[in-house]
């Protein structure tokens, strides 16, 4: 059919003529999977008369950006909570990721975190795995839509150590209750603890 155009039905010896297109999508490398015999070599040929590749989400950085807020708005208003704008941070975080799932694993994450929010504030703690290699830019500056930078597990846990001093300084070092800095960063308070023992993080005396 792909071929000719044309079939003949089970049962008939009449042959009939059909005018169709067949557009078909995967997300495996059909051609290994044809040198590997797990694909069916004149089938693929077949089919990938006009191919049209779509990068995963992880190198569509500003897709992630714009997707992701839609999903906000789109979760929000079906559970009837008012959630925030995405902060930068948040923003950080979602590009530091790797998103094997692509667009339905976004899509999953920013629900989640809608669902688990807290005074309005995306939970992304819950919601979001642990961070892998990605576009993470740097905390210190403006991010900018040209930068690629991929930064060590090194690097990311001491921007992470300095965001907590910063919500712990800010929060005059309380951490708990809803002006606490576990509510500041969005954490529940036994995590926040937990990072500040791991981290080895004590308050200065003169403070």
């Amino acid at each position: 059919v792909l071929q000719e155009g044309e079939f003949e039905p089970v049962g008939s010896s009449r042959t009939v003529k059909v005018d169709a297109r067949v557009i078909t999508a995967t997300n495996r490398d059909l051609s290994k999977a044809v040198k590997e015999g797990m694909f069916r070599e004149d089938l693929y040929y077949r089919l990938n008369v006009f191919p049209i590749v779509l990068p995963p989400l992880r190198e569509r950085s500003d897709d992630i950006e714009q997707l992701a807020r839609a999903f906000r708005e789109k979760f929000s208003n079906r559970n009837g909570i008012t959630i925030e704008p995405l902060s930068e941070e948040h923003i950080l975080r979602l590009k530091s990721y790797n998103w094997p799932g692509n667009i339905r694993e976004l899509q999953n994450v920013i629900e989640r975190a809608v669902i688990t929010s807290t005074n309005g504030r995306l939970n992304l703690d819950r919601a979001l795995p642990d961070l892998g290699n990605g576009y993470v830019y740097d905390a210190s500056t403006p991010p900018r839509e040209t930068d690629n930078i991929i930064l060590s597990d090194k690097e990311l846990k001491a921007i992470e150590k300095k965001n907590i001093l910063n919500a712990l300084e800010k929060t005059n070092w309380r951490i708990s209750g809803k002006d606490g800095a576990a509510a500041l960063l969005c954490v529940p308070t036994s995590t926040l603890n937990s990072k500040i023992k791991a981290f080895g993080i004590k308050r200065n005396p003169k403070d």
